[in-house]
Order: structure tokens, then sequence, then C-alpha cells
């Protein structure tokens, strides 16, 4: 379809892949396919790996972080961070009132990360506010990396990567070496489809679980109001019941359980809302593979 064409190259589409029913509906390259910084979207594999790590007893969403992180907090930790749990990592509601270790933060910080954020005011009360912040879900991956003795890819490489055929990635690690759970991991779109079929299939995958099917449910669950749809543990939540790992620039894993459909995208897009609101226009014609 010309239009769909010249829309997507407009928005630096350059990459599109569409499941329905188990099979692939579409593929789209406006650019060559290749492994890409998928940058938030990452987060969502955090919570896969914090999934992962809680069924194999290595922590509790339940863990104060005062104890998760007794060698990092401050000497007196606040009421709000006293009270704060793994599970508010995950949900932006961990209580500071701003973002932090963004991406242009990150080249002037001090080399210790943890202590950093655990040292930053918890103004609210975990779940109190939504605030968008790089700090919940690279706790979150530090937490599952020191307990599991390894780096999160060494972590999800036997767990997740291998089994689904993804040859080992990169990812973004912080000066002492923890792979930065918020950010940086690096796929291609037929890569970044796998996991979405993963999460559609409820965590399995040819027949073998990889991801606790109640954790994702919960996962994909609204656990906080963020003005929008909701937000879950890492994913966003969206229109027709779907929810996303969500990146930067239009890095989209968009899940719709409804009707049993994957849409993937790679992009380049300043606006992604835009790029968003886009695909979610086009679904109904995205899914029966005819654009």
């Amino acid at each position: 379809m010309e239009n769909f064409d010249t829309k997507a190259k407009e928005l630096r589409l350059l990459n599109l892949r569409v499941w329905k029913g188990g099979e692939l509906k579409l593929a789209k390259d406006y650019d060559g396919e290749m492994r890409r910084n998928q940058y938030s979207a990452s987060k969502s594999f955090t919570s896969v790996a914090v999934g992962i790590a809680q069924k194999e007893g290595l922590l509790s969403l339940d863990e104060k972080l005062v104890d998760a992180f007794k060698e990092d907090v401050p000497a007196e930790p606040g009421e709000n961070l006293q009270k704060a749990t793994v599970r508010d990592l995950l949900t932006m509601g961990l209580g500071q009132s701003k973002g932090f270790l963004m991406g242009e933060q990150r080249p002037f910080l001090q080399e210790d990360w943890v202590k950093y954020s655990l040292s930053l005011p918890f103004e609210y009360a975990p779940g109190e506010k939504f605030v968008y912040n790089n700090v919940g879900p690279y706790l979150a991956g530090v937490l599952v990396q020191r307990r599991a003795g390894c780096d999160l890819v060494s972590y999800l490489t036997p767990r997740l990567f291998k089994p689904m055929g993804i040859q080992r990635p990169t990812w973004e690690t912080d000066p002492q070496g923890f792979t930065f759970g918020a950010g940086g991991l690096f796929l291609c779109v037929s890569e970044l489809l796998k996991f979405g079929r993963l999460l559609l299939q409820n965590g399995q995958w040819e027949g073998r679980s990889l991801v606790p099917s109640d954790y994702l449910a919960e996962a994909a669950k609204k656990q906080i109001e963020n003005g929008e749809q909701g937000y879950g543990y890492l994913f966003w939540r969206g229109e027709r019941d779907s929810y996303r790992a969500d990146g930067k620039y239009g890095q989209y894993a968009i899940v719709f359980p409804e009707v049993d459909a994957v849409i993937c995208t790679n992009a380049e897009c300043t606006d992604q809302r835009k790029l968003l609101d886009f695909i979610m226009e086009m679904q109904p014609e995205l899914l029966k593979g005819n654009i």
C-alpha cells in the first residue's frame, strides 16, 4: 500500500514485523535489518529476568530495598525508602520525583550508580506517583545479577536467548560492569518479535516454559495509574487491551492477546507517539497482512 509506505518512511520506520495466529503475516524493511539499540524496550527484558529469578528463588518482589541493598543505602534511609520493595522497582512508582540515570546523565555520573541511585531523595511514598525513571529497572537488574553471580546477558542467555535462537546480544553496562537493565540492549526486529511471541504465548516456547506465566500475567496488568492505560512491571498498557515493550524512537513489541497477535517495529522516529498512533490506527490492516 503506497500510502502506508509513504507515511512509514516519513516517520522513519525502519523495520516492521507482524505476527498473528501462529504465523508471520507481514515483514517490511525500509532499511537493512540489523541489531539496533532497543533503548527502553530493554526494560521489559529486565522485567522477565526478575520473573525468572523469582521463580528460581533468587529474590522476592516483597523484599524491602533496605534489605536487598543494605550495603548501598544511606546510613539513615528516609521513611519512603524504608517502605520501598523490589516490586516498586518495576512500576515507575519508586518514589523519586523525576527521572535519573537517563541517557544524557549517565556519562557524567560517579562510578557507583547503585549507591548514587539510593542516595537520591525519595519524595513520595512507594506507588503514590508514576514517574518515568531509569533507577528502578537498573536496580532490579543489578539485584538479579548480584543474586545470580553473573551479568544479565549471561543470566538470560541459557534461560531465554538461546532457547529462542537468539545469539548472545550486546547490552550496555555501568562503570562497574553491571548490565544496565533500563536500556542499551541491542537486537534486530526479528529477535524482538521472538520476545513478543514469547509474551503472547504466556512464557511458553516450543513446549518449554521459559518465563513463569503467573508473573507475566501480573507484569502485563495495570499496576499503577499513569494518565494513560496504565503501567505494569516495566510494560506499558495500551489500546485494545494491548501491552508493550517500548523504546525511544519507536522500538516496539506490542502484544495483542485478544486477537493473538504481535506487532514489532524498529525506528528512528523523533516523535514516537506519532508512530505508535499510526501503528495502532493501522492495526486492523496490518493484522490482515495486506499493507
